[in-house]
């Protein structure tokens, strides 16, 4: 008799599962179960659709050969049934049977299984707004709720827009409304900044005010209180303003969607994600989950966490479908990498933040760096600011973060990094690290060669360098400390604009001077070094040194990265 397989959930995880397991086992009876009547598609796609980047919503279901997954699709060609606008209700687990109700008719069945596997995904969190129920509020859960945003849009009747939560997905709605469409887009933070707990400050300033140039307004630290509709039109009212709006993106993150697994006795996180053991089986091993509804490790800090990707679902799901077929596979958990973009630039990261790391204990520290993403003279050459986050002690990397133009220049260094990060790789290891090297692709030194180098020197205590944070408040507030003075060592032309605007808190002197000038640095100051790097900087600092001026301090990615910011003291 052929082993049946029921698989509860089609988007993600549970098509893979399925496709892969067919091979496999082309004996097997395998059946996906799924509530809604659109499956298998690229739920990551779903701005890039509103915004229009992808035209059709067909495209985010169809494969690269342009067939669409449907239920036909899977089985004519690849032999597994599906059943759509089929409800999961409950798990029998004595009698290994799922309890379904067809959501048209409302008729009830039982389906047995030999194996089965939970892949139900995540659902968006609702906070307890009032007005968040009302139609003109959406939530990216499906694609039934994009074609609806896109089908607004289309009619012309959006020409403001509110997202709430300024997390990736929401950026990307952000951006979708505001680029093609021209729709004024504000989005509502609640916390400091944007990206929370997945990028540091320095880099989600950024990205806020990338955003704010290209039209997109940031609304920081707010709180959301009421929605409101009347004759159509919309306020969103928050403990600062209320704003009018034609239409409400909410973008404040997900859950694990394990309600069936927790009614059925399986065992289920705090946190609310499916504990699952590294063969992505559940407390019955009779019984597996994969994709956004289990709970994973992650593998710098041991922590357990939820990590809603496409790309982990995927991946989990040809873990699920080989030990289903007897071949012995094992997820050990993730590090968490993520990128993104937002109208022409990518911002992400792999690892920790900054700001993780030391809550979680570790000894952290950080260097920036803003250098080429190739080589300085080729044509295309462009700046991308890194961080490299790091373990004083151990000298463990323990994250590293990107910002930089649209292409291929972040996301070659954050999967670098990613494959060592994963392994324990310490800073020597991206020191040696081979990097593939032609001028149109990099520099002769790698950009995140040359960020390992900086960690090491500051871990030797060779660099000494000024926080972003701090440099940024003696500038609004230069009487707060006024034993620092910046000793800009760029070109004339460069520096003479801020020191005519600072005058003697704006020491300048040109880097290919300084070794015979360093005399004229006031001796009762302390020299805040700057360039457009932070390279040559890091160069006069150990000159200076040498000299016996040891209080200077280094602005690591020198005004490289502060042109990134919004800063109200950039002179005109």
């Amino acid at each position: 008799m052929n082993e049946k397989i029921i698989i509860i959930g089609g988007v993600a995880a549970g098509p893979k599962t399925a496709c892969r397991l067919k091979r496999l086992r082309p004996d097997a009876e395998i059946t996906i179960i799924d509530q809604d009547t659109l499956i298998s598609y690229g739920g990551c796609g779903i701005p890039y659709y509103v915004s229009g980047d992808v035209s059709d919503e067909q495209e985010l279901r169809s494969t690269s050969f342009h067939a669409v997954r449907n239920e036909s699709f899977f089985t004519d060609a690849k032999g597994v049934a599906v059943l759509t606008k089929t409800r999961a209700d409950a798990i029998d687990r004595q009698n290994k049977q799922v309890k379904v109700t067809n959501v048209e008719t409302g008729e009830k069945n039982a389906i047995d299984y030999d194996k089965l596997v939970i892949t139900t995904g995540s659902t968006p969190n609702l906070p307890p707004i009032p007005g968040a129920d009302l139609p003109g509020v959406h939530r990216i859960s499906d694609m039934h709720q994009a074609i609806a945003i896109k089908e607004k849009l289309a009619k012309g009747k959006v020409g403001r827009a509110v997202v709430i939560g300024g997390g990736a997905i929401g950026i990307e709605m952000a951006e979708a409304f505001a680029d093609l469409w021209g729709v004024e887009t504000t989005v509502i933070e609640l916390m400091p900044q944007i990206l929370p707990r997945a990028v540091d400050t320095v880099f989600a300033s950024m990205l806020t005010s990338h955003l704010e140039e290209n039209g997109v307004k940031v609304l920081l630290k707010e709180s959301v209180l009421a929605i409101a509709e009347k004759d159509g039109a919309y306020t969103v009212k928050t403990d600062q303003r209320s704003i009018a709006t034609d239409i409400i993106v909410m973008a404040v993150g997900v859950r694990p969607r394990s309600e069936i697994a927790k009614e059925a006795g399986l065992l289920v996180s705090p946190r609310g994600g499916i504990i699952v053991n590294n063969r992505l089986q559940t407390s019955d091993p009779e019984i597996y989950a994969a994709g956004d509804c289990i709970e994973t490790t992650n593998l710098i800090s041991g922590q357990k966490f939820h990590a809603p990707f496409g790309s982990l679902a995927n991946r989990e799901g040809r873990i699920v479908a080989d030990n289903l077929a007897g071949i012995p596979s094992t997820f050990t958990g993730v590090i968490g990498s993520f990128i993104m973009k937002a109208f022409d630039i990518s911002i992400g990261c792999t690892g920790l933040s900054f700001e993780s790391a030391k809550m979680e204990g570790f000894d952290a520290d950080r260097v920036i760096t803003a250098q080429s993403d190739r080589a300085h003279f080729f044509p295309t050459q462009a700046i991308i600011p890194l961080q490299m986050v790091f373990d004083k002690t151990s000298r463990r990397v323990l994250g590293l973060q990107g910002f930089g133009p649209m292409g291929d220049a972040v996301l070659a260094r954050l999967d670098a990094a990613a494959a060592l990060i994963g392994k324990g790789a310490v800073v020597e290891d991206f020191i040696n690290l081979e990097m593939a090297y032609a001028p149109p692709f990099a520099t002769a030194l790698d950009a995140l060669n040359a960020t390992a180098n900086v960690a090491d020197n500051a871990i030797a205590g060779r660099l000494r360098t000024v926080d972003l944070d701090e440099f940024l408040s003696w500038m609004n507030n230069m009487n707060a400390n006024p034993d620092w003075i910046a000793l800009d060592i760029r070109h004339p032309v460069e520096a003479e604009p801020f020191k005519k605007k600072f005058q003697e808190q704006w020491h300048t002197i040109p880097y290919m001077e300084i070794r015979k000038r360093h005399q004229e640095i006031p001796a009762n100051k302390k020299p805040i070094i700057i360039c457009d790097a932070g390279t040559r900087s890091y160069e006069i600092q150990c000159f200076l040194d040498s000299v016996d001026n040891r209080s200077s301090l280094v602005l690591g990615g020198g005004f490289n990265l502060v042109r990134r910011l919004s800063v109200d003291w950039w002179p005109a």
